[in-house]
């Protein structure tokens, strides 16, 4: 095969990388490719080699976390780290093996922790005097959020008999019950604000609107204005004069073939996580309900801090 061949290769199996389907089957060719041909090969196509390999580093850091996809990269890795001989690819190689491991060391951990919460939870527990052999139900959260709400209403009712004197000590004990609720409930705002674990999963963007945002070209004087570092988010690779840059509403820029596939998957700015409309007319009525929710539990939230603050 010609070099000039090769190199088109190369650069189509790189466009591969970016398709989620197709990333393991890429990866495997360039390998096989790169024991081939690179011992004998020229400067110029051992460059493009390397830059195909550090495009599969960048895609891992910024879009897989796949066991699967980690390990064809790291056979990747290993067989370019033996292959080249400057300097300077072989450290940035060396990274990228080391990268690889801890990523694949850390879904093991994960794993492995998953098993042994798995082998707790066929612990006993006694339930009503009796010894079961299930494992005990975790209290949903919205019943312990009741719980606290309610305990706390209960409290802050009785404030108009706080005067008497003989209610001293029911005053000493519902400051003591107040904190322990603001207490648990510290540990519970953080999930109840956010999404928390039921939140379904977003959508892809809206085809239409997708197709609708603006693709501008990079210019001199639009480089000046981002800065001599500018760079796709997504791909992590420098942006340089004629490069089209498609525009979300939230004014970040992204590459094209680098944005369609990122909100396919996770319809959100890479940079400020603002989200796009999607197709999906039950998700976008779950996030209408879920704002007038959110505003409700934050009320809830500060009604029981300022019960705190009348007992201290």
């Amino acid at each position: 095969m010609m070099e000039e061949e090769l190199k088109h290769k190369i650069q189509e199996l790189q466009k591969q990388l970016g398709k989620k389907q197709m990333f393991e089957e890429a990866v495997s060719s360039i390998r096989s490719l790169l024991l081939q041909y690179y011992p004998s090969a020229s400067p110029s196509l051992r460059n493009s080699f390397y830059l195909v390999v550090c495009r599969v580093a960048t895609i891992l850091k910024t879009r897989y976390t796949m066991p699967g996809f980690w390990n064809a990269g790291l056979g990747l890795f290993i067989e370019a780290e033996h292959l080249v001989s400057g300097s300077a690819e072989k450290k940035h190689l060396q990274s990228c093996i080391t990268q690889a491991r801890e990523q694949l060391a850390e879904v093991q951990n994960e794993s492995q922790n998953t098993t042994s919460t798995e082998n707790d939870s066929t612990r006993r527990f006694l339930f009503e005097g009796h010894l079961t052999v299930d494992p005990e139900p975790e209290q949903p959260a919205w019943l312990e959020q009741s719980h606290i709400l309610t305990a706390a209403a209960a409290l802050l009712g009785g404030e108009s008999s706080q005067g008497d004197p003989s209610n001293v000590n029911d005053t000493e004990g519902a400051r003591n019950i107040l904190e322990q609720l603001v207490a648990r409930l510290d540990n519970m705002i953080p999930e109840i604000l956010e999404d928390g674990p039921s939140a379904p999963r977003p959508p892809p963007a809206s085809k239409q609107v997708v197709a609708n945002l603006p693709v501008n070209t990079v210019t001199d004087e639009l480089l000046k204005q981002l800065g001599a570092d500018a760079e796709c988010a997504i791909c992590r690779e420098e942006l340089v004069v004629d490069d089209k840059m498609q525009e979300l509403p939230c004014k970040h820029m992204f590459h094209p073939p680098c944005l369609k596939p990122w909100l396919d998957e996770h319809n959100s700015c890479p940079i400020c996580r603002h989200e796009l409309l999607t197709d999906d007319h039950h998700y976008e009525s779950w996030k209408e309900r879920e704002k007038e929710a959110e505003e409700d539990r934050k009320g809830a939230a500060n009604a029981v801090r300022e019960g705190e603050y009348m007992y201290v």
